[in-house]
């Protein structure tokens, strides 16, 4: 407890400062030294005003991280470019000749383009840091006597903190409790096996991966279950400290992200050369030097495809929120690309492909066989032998049975005698014993209390048991309740529970009750093993000389939209293989309830049959391996080796997972997916992507996110090297012919500023093909533009030239305008050619007006305001005067839009064209 009122009012600071004192080196001082130190009492915990004052004193517990990027930073950098450059250089150059109006629109250019790309930036870089606060870290703390989950930010000095196996450690704490308890501090001590911890002091000279006392913010817990007081907080921890001595870790930048920056570096030297080519093609034809050096800079600024980093950020941010709409939150930006090359699915069984709602439907004993009724977390249910209801509580075997399954279980039920709804807190097989013993009126904490806890030994799921200590009323024997798989538990045993009392269990028998399991478990039940034995000491090995008492068998019915996502996702060429610690029969079972085999033959492959794949496979065993749907009965370390078998035939795997042991595998996968619900914190840590629902749903729709996102920036590519292609083509195309220049340098920067940037942006943004998902995966070495991307290019800028030099040819030729009028008239035949060739950019297997580009809203919006903005181009008189643009009469508007419409219409003839060979 805090000491006195007088000390309780002291200034924060100067107790503090004795604190941080009397804490030094905590390893080396009792508990109850570290405790009256920190003046916090384990039970109860600090109070929010002791919080709040030691919060202002040591800051939030977190690392120094890279500072958020300030808005002022953003729009810096939008300034910083060749654009830029280039754009500045043309300003100047019009200062220098006199054309000032001309220097001050190039300058509002420059200040417009970047506002742009501010706005843009600005909000898909703030939405990827609200999305990262989706997945913050969560603690267990007691304060003011209440246990609490708080974000582990929150944590000061003197928090007592409860720690369990799957838990991420928050902060540095000396611990007061610790039973079985193991720690991975690999990554902070690089010691690869999971170090044992205790509660004694230890020598101030010991190392740091030998103070066994105290466990670090950064490691995990991978087993047991422990107390302790937060020693250090922030940067003042362990890890803290390492952080201090290193750079803070750079900006993630993702493949596609580089990929599309290394595209616009090399279009850059390419259009500049061109813009060269333009210039000296145009003063050797007897141009005015001026209007082409300015033309050949606007051509350049055109050319250069300067918005692709800004798409990309949007379309990937814009696609993680669609993402987490859909409960799957994103840790790793570069997952989001990685989802849309998926071709492989590695997914467990329980709470994924099934409800993960275990109920006890049935109870196996030495008597016969039990039906139990209720559903889910109801306490009220019968108990039916042979279609009889049965009294509970007049049946030995079965009260020892449910009793052994309530003692031996880590979960509690809250509520479970009052008319409230229940709840439960554990693992859902562990609340399912919970519930059938209740039912019976067997309640855990009247069992503890009789019988307290005094050991336990962990689930160990190599040998797939756990095992409970608990000292007997009037005795100093203790009863040791186990559970476990049916082999391991029946092998440990050496008697039988029957109505007549213990006798040997014979080979015969054992042979009965494994032939009894499969029965069960081909229909679909999680088959548990109960037993037990008396013992006269602790220390005797808990899995020797057991009398088994039955089997507890448990119903988890398979999600209801499990079966149409698995075919969605097999028809869009993603193989599925469900892996499972569950036995063969069970998992057949499941996997045909959800469809993702047919029949009862289909092929399970043992964990045991599995073996070490490190050692090189002949190739019918890997063909075996990677066409094989179910596996059952696989250890953590066979996870890995299966993630490598696929991974070395060239697949993308992602694979699911949500204990301790799991965080290896998904470490491995190229997706590694944690369960939000179930899943334990060092699963979540590890993961790319976590399920806040624990759906395979989520998973496929994840993935038809991650295609959407790569089409959507590949159709903003194309559409947008494709209008600048055509504005290269009309301006040198006309200066190597000696022609009018059918579009002039600010002409050009307008068309760059409006025709690029809202409809490609509105590309990038878009909810993608609805057959999206109908297609295999792409290959992940696939560029973002393939050949017949580039043919595109050059065939779309290739029929909008010919539409604009067109336009610009009839409105001289035909209807005699004068050379200002008619470069009117091309100017808009290339505006809104380049807009009506948005809808160019539709898939080719769509139907015309059934597409998502006609159906994305953010294209109309666009089309409209770039509408509106060239009709004020004409229409304002000021704003006509400083484009060089002339009314172009009734019969220039129809040239415009007869020819701007002409590389759509040829374009969609086409892609119908291509459709019908590709139908055949």
């Amino acid at each position: 407890m805090n000491r006195s009122d007088q000390e309780r009012e002291d200034p924060p600071d100067s107790r503090d400062s004795v604190q941080i004192e009397e804490v030094k080196s905590p390893w080396t001082h009792s508990v109850d030294q570290i405790l009256d130190a920190l003046e916090v009492s384990p039970q109860e915990g600090l109070d929010a005003g002791e919080v709040e004052r030691r919060r202002r004193r040591f800051g939030r517990n977190r690392l120094r991280e890279a500072e958020t990027e300030s808005a002022w930073e953003i729009l810096v950098r939008q300034f910083k470019s060749l654009i830029v450059a280039l754009l500045a250089a043309a300003s100047i150059l019009s200062f220098a000749f006199g054309e000032f109006v001309e220097g001050v629109a190039v300058g509002g250019v420059i200040v417009i383009n970047g506002i742009i790309g501010f706005v843009t930036e600005l909000r898909a870089v703030r939405s990827m840091e609200a999305l990262q606060k989706l997945s913050q870290v969560e603690a267990k703390v007691r304060r003011e006597g209440q246990l609490k989950e708080i974000p582990a930010q929150d944590l000061v000095p003197g928090d007592i903190v409860d720690l369990e196996g799957g838990d991420v450690v928050t902060a540095d704490l000396r611990l007061f409790e610790a039973s079985k308890l193991q720690v991975d501090e690999s990554a902070l001590t690089g010691e690869s096996v999971p170090v044992g911890k205790q509660t004694d002091p230890v020598a101030e000279d010991t190392p740091l991966a030998e103070r066994s006392n105290t466990v670090f913010k950064g490691t995990a817990i991978t087993r047991g279950a422990g107390k302790g007081v937060v020693v250090a907080t922030g940067m003042d921890t362990e890890l803290g400290h390492i952080s201090s001595l290193v750079a803070t870790a750079e900006e993630e930048i993702t493949p596609l992200e580089r990929r599309l920056d290394d595209l616009g570096q090399r279009l850059i030297w390419v259009t500049l050369g061109v813009a060269a080519l333009v210039i000296l093609s145009g003063v050797l034809g007897g141009r005015d030097p001026l209007l082409m050096m300015r033309s050949g800079i606007a051509l350049a600024v055109a050319g250069i495809p300067e918005g692709l980093p800004i798409v990309a950020t949007v379309a990937l941010a814009r696609g993680m929120w669609r993402m987490a709409r859909r409960n799957a939150v994103v840790n790793r930006l570069s997952a989001v690309e990685t989802l849309g090359s998926t071709n492989v699915i590695l997914t467990d069984k329980t709470g994924t492909l099934t409800e993960n709602r275990m109920t006890v439907a049935r109870v196996a004993l030495a008597a016969g066989e039990i039906a139990v009724g209720g559903e889910g977390l109801e306490t009220e249910g019968e108990f039916r032998r042979d279609g009889q209801v049965i009294e509970p509580a007049e049946d030995r075997l079965l009260q020892r049975t449910l009793k052994i399954g309530a003692l031996c279980n880590n979960a509690s039920l809250q509520n479970e005698r009052s008319d409230t709804k229940n709840s439960a807190v554990g693992d859902p097989t562990e609340v399912a014993l919970l519930v059938a013993a209740a039912k019976a009126g067997i309640h855990r904490d009247d069992l503890t209390e009789e019988t307290p806890e005094v050991r336990e030994e962990a689930f160990d799921p190599e040998i797939k048991m756990m095992a409970t200590f608990h000292e007997r009323e009037g005795d100093e024997s203790y009863l040791v309740a186990v559970k476990g798989a049916l082999q391991p538990v029946i092998e440990a045993s050496s008697h039988i529970l029957t109505e007549e009392g213990d006798r040997e269990l014979t080979a015969e028998e054992r042979q009965e009750w494994m032939r009894r399991n499969e029965e069960m478990a081909e229909e679909g039940l999680r088959v548990i093993a109960m037993a037990s034995k008396t013992v006269d000491s602790l220390e005797v090995a808990p899995y020797q000389d057991l009398t088994f008492l039955g089997l507890q068998a448990m119903l988890d019915p398979p999600r209801s939209d499990v079966e149409d996502s698995i075919r969605a996702a097999q028809r869009a060429g993603v193989k599925i293989a469900m892996i499972t610690g569950d036995q063969p029969a069970t998992a057949r079972n499941v996997a045909r309830a959800v469809g993702l085999v047919d029949g009862t033959e289909a092929e399970v492959i043992h964990g045991g049959d599995v073996g070490d794949l490190e050692v090189s496979l002949n190739a019918e065993r890997r063909e075996r391996i990677l066409n094989a749907p179910i596996f059952a009965r696989v250890t953590p370390e066979q996870k890995l080796d299966l993630i490598s078998v696929h991974q070395e035939s060239g697949a993308i795997v992602a694979m699911t997972g949500d204990g301790v042991n799991d965080a290896p595998a998904l470490k491995k996968a190229d997706i590694g997916v944690a369960m939000g619900q179930r899943g334990t914190q060092v699963a979540k840590e590890a993961a790319d992507m976590v399920l806040k629902d624990d759906r395979f749903s989520t998973i496929v729709a994840a993935i038809e996110q991650g295609r959407t996102i790569f089409n959507n920036i590949r159709k903003f590519v194309l559409y947008l090297l494709s209008c600048n292609m055509a504005e290269i083509m009309v301006v040198g195309l006309a200066s190597l012919v000696g022609a009018p220049l059918p579009i002039l340098p600010l002409q050009i920067l307008f068309l760059n500023l409006v025709t690029d940037v809202f409809p490609a942006l509105a590309l990038g943004v878009g909810k993608g093909d609805p057959h999206i998902m109908e297609h295999p995966p792409r290959d992940p070495e696939e560029p973002v533009l393939t050949r017949d991307h580039w043919l595109g290019i050059v065939g779309y800028g290739s029929l909008i030239s010919v539409s604009v030099l067109g336009a610009l040819a009839l409105a001289i030729l035909w209807l005699g305008m004068e050379e200002g009028q008619a470069v009117t008239v091309s100017f808009l035949t290339l505006a809104f050619a380049q807009l009506w060739h948005v809808f160019n950019m539709r898939a080719g297997d769509t139907r015309l007006f059934h597409n998502d580009i006609v159906q994305n809203p953010w294209v109309w919006g666009a089309l409209i305001l770039c509408t509106i903005l060239l009709l004020m181009a004409i229409y304002l008189p000021g704003f006509a005067t400083l484009l060089k643009v002339e009314y172009p009469g009734d019969d220039g508007w129809g040239l415009i839009v007869g020819l701007s419409f002409l590389p759509l219409v040829i374009g969609q003839i086409i892609k119908a064209i291509a459709g019908m060979r590709a139908s055949r």
